[in-house]
């Protein structure tokens, strides 16, 4: 199965390091969420594993190969990188038409991965009129024509709707059971929290983190409401439980379920006027991580 290596890599444009020292893996049957702030360096990464940028140093390959050295690239890897490279004057079908031959696809497969994301919907439109979210379906199309092992999606839900975004999401989950290795870079942190299972955190060209996303947003937690504070404050610590204010007759427990929180109270006769399950966002989280490293 194929995935992807980065190591070490490392991309200068003069005196400005764009990509420092960076390594990380994206494994098949995985969704790997590619995040930070503009101007991190996530698309110069995706560039360089696409052959388009020469690295200053280090590697970044496909199972182990530079992506020159595939020998159908195009079998091996789906790439989503803009908007951008449609005839104005091709409808939706001729460019996947164009770019089946190119690739030396049949019909078929045209007819195939239109279904799949949808353009079958509008395939005999012109590109200069298809809406944001509708070029999007199509380059996501012409990256599947292929039927690469390997997904590298730069900001794949740009101009889709809700509709379009939950499709997305099924999507990407549908290919890493395949067993695909997806690659995608956003900053729809909700979006890429419900789908990913690791994440890659970079500022300023450099690794801030790589976790699966249940570890980077962190522990959970239960928010709870009662006249009795008090009371909590004391028996909530004997059943291992952490407690901090969280407002006006609300605490915050750490180390405990809603289930041990509320058999403690009803044991001890406390009142509850709200119990509630909290557990950190991937955005909060985001945002902790790449403050931290300015």
């Amino acid at each position: 199965m194929t995935g992807i290596q980065v190591r070490g890599l490392t991309k200068r444009f003069g005196p400005v390091a764009a990509v420092t020292d960076l390594s990380f893996d994206v494994t098949p049957g995985t969704v790997t969420g590619f995040l930070g702030p503009n101007g991190a360096g996530k698309t110069t990464t995706m560039r360089m594993l696409l052959g388009l940028v020469t690295p200053t140093s280090g590697t970044a390959t496909i199972g182990g190969r530079r992506y020159a050295d595939l020998p159908r690239p195009t079998a091996t890897v789906g790439a989503l990188l803009d908007g951008s490279g449609f005839h104005p004057a091709h409808t939706a079908l001729d460019h996947l038409r164009v770019y089946a031959r190119m690739g030396g696809y049949d019909a078929g497969r045209v007819e195939r991965v239109a279904e799949e994301t949808g353009v079958s919907a509008f395939a005999r439109r012109i590109t200069r009129e298809l809406s944001t979210g509708m070029r999007q379906r199509l380059n996501l199309a012409t990256a599947l024509l292929g039927d690469p092992r390997v997904l590298l999606l730069d900001e794949p839900g740009n101009g889709l709707d809700p509709e379009g975004i939950a499709w997305l999401r099924g999507f990407l989950r549908e290919r890493a059971a395949r067993g695909c290795a997806v690659l995608v870079s956003s900053h729809q942190l909700a979006e890429v929290e419900q789908v990913a299972d690791r994440v890659v955190v970079i500022q300023q060209g450099r690794l801030v983190a790589t976790a699966t996303t249940a570890e980077l947003a962190g522990a959970r937690s239960v928010l709870v409401r009662s006249p009795r504070t008090d009371l909590l404050r004391t028996c909530l610590p004997a059943e291992g439980g952490e407690v901090e204010e969280a407002g006006s007759g609300a605490l915050r427990v750490h180390g405990l379920t809603t289930e041990q929180v509320a058999t403690a109270a009803a044991a001890h006769g406390v009142p509850l006027y709200e119990i509630t399950p909290e557990r950190p966002t991937l955005e909060k989280a985001f945002l902790h991580l790449t403050k931290e490293s300015r």
